[in-house]
This record gives structure tokens, sequence and C-alpha cells, in this order.
């Protein structure tokens, strides 16, 4: 973070710069865990338990998705650089992957990127206990959720402020998930399964779009770096 020499404080342009990053990590996550599109496969996945049940569901799962995620936003960097990824290779593979993900929220499809697959929703119907499957992973901490964190984690080297901001810019979406899997029934009664669609597929339009950019900004920064 560039800081002023005089005065030591933040310039009006680091000012913005920092409030443009937060925004776009904020609708990245967003997008990519999409709270609302967790309403209609929790609803679906606790449908007959109690209250109660639904209740400690929904906490626990958003617990345990947290602490994977924040491991990733900590160890993210430090592990790409272990196995000699480097940010554009990193920023090309992620672009794609959160793509393809992008494809299949447009066209509302469940695939194994942002929800179970046939056999793991027939497993999960056997459990009492949704919490660690399939609810934090992969519904909330999926692959497209870890993507997004390695690539935050994996950029250029952060100050201290800017890195606490990021997290607290994930817990803001996390507890937003939170709040969708606690009012899923009313959410899937005010909206329907035809609204929670509408609003993924708006979303997805938005994660592709952010998703090319990646892949963009992946390709100049590998060009750029090349010895000359």
């Amino acid at each position: 973070m560039l800081v002023t020499a005089c005065s030591g404080r933040q310039s009006p342009e680091d000012h913005f710069s920092m409030t443009e990053m937060l925004f776009n990590t904020f609708v990245v996550l967003f997008v990519v865990i999409d709270p609302i599109g967790l309403a209609p496969m929790f609803a679906a996945l606790t449908h007959g338990g109690s209250e109660g049940y639904q209740r400690r569901m929904a906490v626990k799962g958003t617990l345990l998705a947290a602490s994977v995620l924040i491991v990733f936003v900590f160890v993210g960097g430090p592990l790409l650089r272990a196995l000699g990824v480097g940010l554009p290779a990193f920023q090309i593979a992620g672009g794609a992957l959160l793509f393809l993900l992008a494809i299949d929220m447009v066209f509302a499809r469940h695939s194994g990127l942002r929800s179970t697959t046939t056999r793991e929703q027939e497993e999960a119907e056997q459990r009492k206990d949704i919490s660690v499957f399939p609810l934090a992973i992969p519904l909330i901490a999926g692959p497209g959720a870890i993507t997004t964190v390695l690539l935050m984690a994996g950029g250029a080297r952060y100050s201290l402020v800017e890195d606490v901001a990021r997290l607290a810019v994930l817990l803001v979406v996390l507890l937003i998930a939170l709040g969708s899997l606690l009012l899923a029934a009313r959410i899937m009664k005010f909206m329907g399964e035809t609204g929670a669609n509408m609003f993924t597929r708006t979303s997805g339009v938005i994660l592709a779009a952010l998703a090319v950019q990646f892949m963009l900004d992946g390709v100049m920064t590998g060009i750029m770096s090349r010895p000359q």
C-alpha cells in the first residue's frame, strides 16, 4: 500500500483502490457462494426436520465452511509457491473453473462444481448430520469458493489492514449465507424455485464476466513477467 511520505496517511487514490478491491472481493465471493441459491438445496436436505435441527445444521455447516475457507486464505499463497505454481497460471486456471461454474449457474444446472452429484445426494439423505457433507463441503466451501480465496491469497502481498479487510468481507458473505440457511423456508415461500433460479442466473452472468477478467489478467501478467 502506498503511503504519503510526510503524513504517513493513506492517499485518496489508495483509499479508492482498497475500496474497489474490497467491493470486487465481496461481489465474487457473494456470487460464488450464492447464499440465495443455497436456500432451496438446504430446504430439500433438511425437509422434515425440526426447526432446532435445521438451525443446528445451518450454524455448524457455516462454521465448518468458514474454517476451511479461512485456512485457505492463510495457506493459499505459501501453498501455491511451494507447488511452484505462479500467479498467472492460477489466475487462468481459476478463471476457467469459475467460468464453468458461471455456465452452470446461468443454465441453473446442478453439477459437481456447485452442488452434490446424484450419488452424493443419495448418501446425504441417509445421514442425520449434513453439516460437514454436503453442506459445508461442497455447497458452501466448494471448488469455486476455494478457488476464489486462493486467488485472493495468491496475488501480491497485501498489508495487514488489507488482509484483515478481505477476511472481514469473507465473514460478511458467510454471515449472509447463514442468514439464508436460517430463513430458507421463508425464502422458498417468498421466491419459490423459479425466483431463486432467476437470481442464480443473474449472478452467473456477473461471475462469467469476472472469470474472464481473471483469465485476461493472468495472460497479461504472464506476458509482462516473461524475460525480454
